[in-house]
């Protein structure tokens, strides 16, 4: 499929000392869901492929995930992911796919919300790393990717999202988040992008 970022044009070089990449919920549970626009596969991939690039350059890594044995269960319209009185799941679903690449000297987030910063250290961790920049990716765009975009927002951090490194359960509302809220809060980039807007390690 055509990627909507990837006519954008690019990105000022990213500062490695200031700029974090943040993975949200690439785990067990919830990669082997069917998404749309693009497959997990893709979005694991771009992910990792992030991953590995943050790293070599010396900026931080974070992958969020949620503990799916304790997590929010609104009181809502919409069914809850776990019916009351079923048992939790296996602890081996709240953890980091294997194939996303979290290597140990990762920041990992375990949060119980949609959004990583409430109740959870990310924002300490952020701040005293001298974070400025937040890049962006995971599952699904408009809920823990959104929830969690929102709140870095309002704290001051500069946004950019890797639009294929992210996807949801439909195609349109991956679209309707990138058009009518991350449009606001910072810039939609392909994965390919932000890679070069990294410097190359010395």
């Amino acid at each position: 499929m055509t990627n909507p970022a990837a006519s954008l044009p690019p990105l000022p070089a990213l500062v490695p000392a200031s700029t974090a990449l943040i993975l949200i919920d690439l785990q067990n549970a919830i990669v082997g869901r069917e998404l749309a626009p693009y497959p997990a596969a893709t979005v694991v991939h771009n992910g990792r492929r992030l991953a590995d690039a943050f790293r070599r350059a010396g900026a931080m890594v974070v992958y969020v995930r949620v503990d799916l044995a304790t997590a929010f269960q609104p009181d809502a319209d919409e069914p809850p992911m776990r019916p009351p009185g079923s048992p939790p799941p296996p602890a081996a679903a709240s953890e980091i796919a294997a194939e996303a690449g979290f290597q140990s000297g990762d920041l990992l987030i375990t949060k119980r919300q949609w959004g990583a910063f409430y109740g959870t250290d990310l924002d300490l961790f952020l701040r005293r790393r001298q974070i400025a920049t937040i890049v962006l990716g995971g599952i699904a765009t408009n809920i823990g990717v959104e929830s969690t975009a929102r709140d870095a927002a309002e704290r001051g951090f500069r946004l950019i999202f890797a639009e294929d490194a992210m996807s949801t359960m439909n195609a349109e509302a991956h679209a309707f988040a990138l058009k009518t809220i991350f449009s606001r809060l910072g810039r939609i980039r392909s994965t390919e992008t932000i890679l070069g807007a990294l410097p190359d390690p010395a």
